[in-house]
């Protein structure tokens, strides 16, 4: 079998979860004996174009005829089975599709955000979740709002770029969806079913987890749609040192507020930027991973990386969230059965997490409440694999002191969810699946 990973890669001074799934998916595909050929651009590539290069910039995300003529090339001479392609902004374009098309080889795209409806891919403005771009022909309030790299400009070029290629994305012959929220998103945008298989990323298997440490680690960029405001306002309801150590890794706008709330209490550790030594003594220093998410985070990696390591997690029911502690219903193994199953709604919410604001981010897929005698405090949606709640101040501090008590009884569990639904071996062999189910198509226009 043979594979063309496309992939315009992120700038790597911002760190990207998507790059390292990117390069981890590679080599799970290689060790599995699949031929993969990378057709990769990276936007570190930009400052050093020629003039002439620059000048073409504006219609890249449009067109890119530069990358269309070179992966025609690479169509021609190699002849895959499948392009499987993954961020196409802003040197590929969505024009890739056409091109693999007009070639006949059929396309797999991975949705890792919201871009093909809001121009910035995150569904987040201003610190609230914004959907006003949805349902739109022309996302005209993101260029207005200025959206995509803080630019009308940008915006408007971005927001143009959606419209042109909404029957680009609609001709994409298969999607995979890293989490059922993702699912139903694509859905919405009027893909059908049987065009969707959810699927999530896996991260590599560190081994046997250590025994518990104590106390919470938060883990991810420090900005205001992950959430880390949130959590020190949640942490700050409780005494100090009466949850163990709050430790917060990660580097971003809003260091300055990790900084001074560890100046201010000694049970809360700034740890920084992590290298991944760093990450994994952090994880098996601490007893729970949080993820505090604000926005509808597609597939948080740092929530795989805890349950790997048999750490339980505490989050925000946004996004992939619940999926990914398996607080959603029913529990479908990686890929299994058709979308719509894996994306079934639970029942639905206590009022508590339906709060006025939790009603209006609440994500599609409901997390499922503990039941049958539990004396899990109403508002905390129980998962195999951890807690999900509103994304309040009020509902977090409620639940961190459950999250600490239950972790010893999650732990085994946690470490179970992540072998049968994230493990390498799990998702590699779901994705061949998917390149197999693919033949071939000579008659796409």
């Amino acid at each position: 079998m043979r594979i063309v990973v496309a992939h315009n890669r992120y700038r790597e001074a911002q760190p990207s979860g998507e790059n390292t799934i990117v390069d981890s998916e590679i080599a799970q595909l290689t060790a599995a004996g699949v031929e993969v050929l990378p057709f990769i651009r990276s936007s570190d590539e930009i400052p050093s174009m020629s003039k002439a290069a620059k000048a073409l910039l504006p219609i890249s995300p449009i067109w890119a005829p530069r990358a269309q003529h070179d992966l025609s090339r690479l169509l021609t001479e190699h002849r895959p089975d499948v392009l499987h392609l993954h961020n196409p902004y802003p040197l590929l374009s969505p024009w890739v599709v056409r091109t693999a098309h007009r070639h006949g080889v059929p396309v797999v795209q991975t949705v890792h955000n919201y871009r093909q409806v809001c121009s910035s891919g995150i569904y987040f403005r201003d610190g609230v979740i914004c959907q006003d771009c949805k349902g739109r022909a022309l996302g005209v309030p993101a260029i207005k709002h200025r959206c995509y790299r803080d630019s009308a400009a940008q915006s408007a070029l971005m927001a143009t770029t959606l419209a042109v290629h909404r029957g680009t994305w609609r001709s994409v012959d298969r999607y995979i969806a890293l989490t059922s929220a993702i699912a139903d998103h694509l859905r919405d945008y009027g893909i059908p079913d049987e065009r969707i298989v959810v699927k999530p990323n896996s991260v590599p298997d560190p081994g046997r987890p250590a025994p518990l440490g104590d106390g919470f680690l938060f883990m991810a960029r420090l900005s205001p749609e992950k959430g880390v405001d949130l959590l020190l306002d949640a942490w700050r309801r409780h005494p100090v040192g009466s949850l163990g150590t709050l430790r917060v890794a990660g580097d971003g706008e809003l260091r300055h507020l990790v900084e001074a709330a560890a100046a201010e209490r000694p049970d809360v550790v700034y740890l920084g930027q992590l290298d991944r030594a760093g990450v994994q003594a952090a994880v098996e220093a601490s007893a729970v991973v949080i993820a505090a998410a604000m926005w509808h985070d597609v597939l948080p990696t740092v929530i795989i990386e805890a349950l790997a390591s048999g750490r339980p997690v505490l989050g925000t029911a946004l996004g992939g969230i619940p999926y990914l502690v398996g607080a959603d219903a029913p529990h479908e193994p990686a890929g299994t059965g058709p979308a719509e199953n894996a994306s079934a709604v639970a029942s639905p919410v206590a009022s508590e997490v339906a709060s006025p604001v939790a009603s209006e981010v609440a994500s599609p897929v409901a997390p499922r409440l503990a039941g049958g005698g539990s004396s899990m405090p109403a508002g905390i949606g129980l998962g195999d694999a951890g807690w999900v709640v509103a994304p309040e101040p009020a509902a977090l501090a409620a639940a961190l002191p459950v999250a600490r008590a239950g972790a010893p009884g999650l732990a085994l569990s946690a470490r179970a969810r992540y072998e049968r639904t994230f493990h390498p071996d799990v998702v590699t062999k779901r994705l061949i699946d998917i390149y197999a189910g693919l033949s071939r198509t000579p008659n796409h226009v």
